[in-house]
């Protein structure tokens, strides 16, 4: 899920970097005089993590539930490293909790707690990392609002967490406190966590949905919630899923996009506010190479390094200049772009 999260694309951290440069860098000292090159950023409910290319990561914002990883709860206005982690290769921000993904492949957590989503076999709030149970041999993390999932080297997914809505995959509703294999799940290339419902991009092409489905988020033509992995109907040469609040989208490997799910705001793009149960074609959107969606909008990064989002647009959040809600793709207006 992107909670005023980057693009699912290949970030660009060259316009992050000059960002961060400017606020500066709290609680580096004379050792740390160089500033990080920021090599991937991920944005939480309330506050934001970069990964360096040193391994470490860095976080800033809310810090009620300790999703910083300071030791503390106190409010960052500048970024501040996270302490005991070293060695990172990704990272991923639930509403108020964190991952990152290790080189070694195993995972570590921090912030939130209260359905387990740190996977440390406790409901146990985490100030500082603290290492998920029973993970090894990961590729991949996300995570949602409460949960979180891996996806491992050998094609499997596990999750862990708040699973009210069946959005772990083990075919119950029984929140997991460490790590479980996703059911009926194999041959997954790429994951990602929804407010309260998770997808999978498959090597076939296909995506399988699971969790929370009042909204048609599962796109299986139904509202159903569903405790295991359902097909996303009518949908074939994905190459990239992203998971909403309560909507989902796909690029497919020709360069166009489907949106299935809420569509209050336009959200899907398809030029309606009619909710999808299965997927519709974005229109006015061709040449995306990736894709991510919001609470209530989605943007798209192109090609040529331009970047469209549609729907709710009451904070400006489609950033083309107006707080008008749009029902298909515009520009975002970059300066000098």
């Amino acid at each position: 899920m992107k909670h005023a999260q980057c693009l699912s694309a290949a970030p660009r951290p060259g316009l992050f970097l000059a960002a961060l440069m400017l606020a500066g860098f709290a609680g580096a000292g004379p050792a740390l005089a160089a500033k990080p090159v920021i090599t991937q950023v991920a944005g939480g409910g309330q506050h934001s993590c970069a990964l360096d290319n040193t391994g470490h990561v860095w976080c800033w914002g809310w810090n009620q539930f300790s999703q910083l990883g300071d030791g503390t709860t106190t409010e960052r206005h500048a970024p501040v490293r996270v302490q005991n982690l070293q060695n990172v290769t990704q990272v991923a921000t639930g509403i108020n909790h964190s991952c990152a993904l290790l080189s070694s492949g195993r995972v570590k957590c921090w912030g939130w707690n209260v359905n387990g989503q740190l996977g440390d076999g406790t409901t146990t709030n985490r100030a500082t990392p603290v290492r998920v149970h029973q993970l090894r041999n990961v590729a991949q993390i996300t995570a949602g609002v409460a949960h979180s999932c891996a996806r491992l080297t050998n094609e499997r997914v596990k999750c862990w967490g708040d699973n009210g809505k069946g959005q772990v995959g083990d075919g119950t509703t029984t929140s997991r406190l460490t790590p479980v294999m996703v059911h009926q799940l194999r041959n997954v290339t790429q994951i990602e966590a929804g407010r309260d419902h998770s997808c999978a991009r498959l090597t076939s092409g296909h995506a399988k949905c699971w969790g929370a489905n009042s909204d048609g988020q599962l796109g299986d033509g139904t509202t159903t919630d569903r405790r295991v992995p359902v097909r996303v109907h009518h949908l074939q040469n994905v190459a990239q899923v992203s998971a909403g609040q309560w909507h989902s989208c796909a690029v497919l490997t020709s360069g166009r996009a489907r949106c299935w799910g809420r569509n209050n705001f336009g959200q899907l793009g398809d030029g309606t506010t009619t909710n999808r149960l299965t997927p519709v074609r974005v229109h006015q959107l061709q040449n995306a190479a990736g894709i991510s969606t919001g609470f209530a909008h989605s943007c798209a990064v192109l090609s040529n390094g331009r970047v469209k989002c549609w729907g709710l647009n009451d904070l400006g959040q489609l950033g083309d200049g107006t707080t008008t809600d749009r029902h298909v793709p515009v520009l975002v207006q970059f300066p000098n772009i």
